[in-house]
């Protein structure tokens, strides 16, 4: 699968049951979403937002203190961002009354994993098609739609490891990413004996991304641990 910029938003998750909440945040990571922060109830959820500062939000209906259509009305008043209701009340007049107060979908439980995949990426591509995913370094962009680096005016194209390898790098930006976790993501479930050949491309990488290559600032190494990919102004 080809990277997904929109696979950096941020999305705050409402739900009373721990279990429930635990399996969309799964399902959610192994689709490489990993900004997520979850809420119990409307007052936990309220205050999350404002700190958090969510680009989607999925709530239950039926929580502890109010319903998540309260809900979706107070966060409404704050920032517009999109809503998914992911609830087991499936009547006609609830969806309706989602959808009345600006709810962007509306899923009944129990739910199947790739729906919700399917769901949260079409309303984040619907909201967020305007976007340019160009990701700024200290000295290039990545440009993912177009697989390419552009340094000083030139347009450096990615191979299909490069590619996947930066993917994996971005998607956890700022925070380390082991040698094993980069193996798979170029090489698939079976990554052992990788390991020079990603220090390979991390070594052609860097001659695309870095002024000077043998000095890097932006595809940093982890000694003994892995790589961090350090973005422009982060």
């Amino acid at each position: 699968m080809g990277f997904d910029y929109l696979k950096q938003k941020r999305i705050l998750l409402v739900d009373d049951e721990q279990e429930l909440l635990d399996m969309v945040v799964s399902i959610l990571n192994e689709d490489g979403f990993q900004n997520i922060k979850t809420a119990k109830t409307v007052c936990e959820a309220i205050a999350v937002s404002e700190t958090f500062q969510p680009d989607l939000a999925i709530l239950d209906v039926m929580l502890p203190d109010e319903n998540g259509f309260n809900l979706i009305e107070q966060l409404k008043k704050s920032a517009d961002y999109p809503v998914l209701f992911l609830t087991a009340r499936g009547e006609d007049d609830d969806k309706f009354r989602g959808f009345g107060l600006g709810a962007d979908d509306y899923i009944v439980k129990p739910f199947l994993p790739k729906e919700l995949l399917f769901r949260v990426s079409a309303i984040l591509r619907r909201s967020y098609k305007a976007e340019n995913p160009l990701v700024k370094l200290h000295d290039s962009e990545i440009d993912f739609e177009r697989a390419e680096i552009v340094k000083n005016g030139e347009h450096i194209p990615l191979t299909a490891k490069e590619y996947d390898i930066l993917s994996a790098l971005y998607r956890n930006a700022g925070r380390i990413v082991t040698i094993d976790a980069l193996c798979e993501a170029a090489w698939g479930d079976n990554p052992f004996g990788y390991e020079n050949s990603l220090m390979a491309h991390i070594r052609r990488i860097r001659e695309k991304i870095e002024a000077d290559p043998s000095h890097p600032v932006s595809l940093i190494t982890i000694k003994g641990l892995g790589y961090k990919l350090v973005m422009e102004g982060k």
